[in-house]
């Protein structure tokens, strides 16, 4: 992806660091930035948390799980500053949602939705977003959210 390796160059430039937690990408976005091959100067850490458990050990209130469920804007918020707050990253990005599949530990909130919060830790700033994936195969439903995620960033970045 272009973008991408503009994003990095851009952190690069502005000697920033970025961390990632994500759900249901399951590391397409860090897989992504990685491809290029600055990539180890501006990425700090980057975690998968499936589980409610990680991502509640990473920082992620319980209380917010429980009030806002799991897939909401709420935690996706909390996984940014959570996950920027753990690695002192000027940037945390957090992904939450469903691919189109029923979570059957998770029933709450549409099947078919993605939340993602890219926090700035210098402005103390978040930009949330929400994403509805239309396709059947999962491969194709994680390209799409980390695109709309990748121009997003990249605007704010800019």
């Amino acid at each position: 992806m272009e973008k991408v390796k503009r994003i990095v160059e851009m952190l690069n430039i502005k000697n920033e660091t970025i961390s990632i937690m994500e759900s249901c990408t399951g590391g397409y976005l860090v897989n992504e930035i990685t491809n290029v091959e600055t990539a180890s100067n501006i990425l700090k850490f980057s975690a998968v948390t499936y589980s409610n458990e990680y991502k509640i050990k990473l920082g992620v209130s319980k209380e917010t799980i429980d009030k806002f469920t799991v897939y909401s804007k709420e935690t996706s918020k909390e996984m940014a500053k959570a996950i920027s707050d753990y690695t002192k990253s000027d940037y945390g990005i957090g992904i939450t949602g469903k691919l189109n599949k029923e979570d059957k530990n998770n029933l709450e909130g549409k099947n078919n939705e993605v939340f993602y919060t890219i926090y700035d830790k210098r402005n103390n700033q978040y930009y949330s977003f929400n994403i509805l994936v239309k396709n059947e195969k999962r491969e194709d439903n994680k390209k799409d959210v980390v695109n709309d995620l990748v121009n997003s960033l990249y605007k704010i970045l800019k």
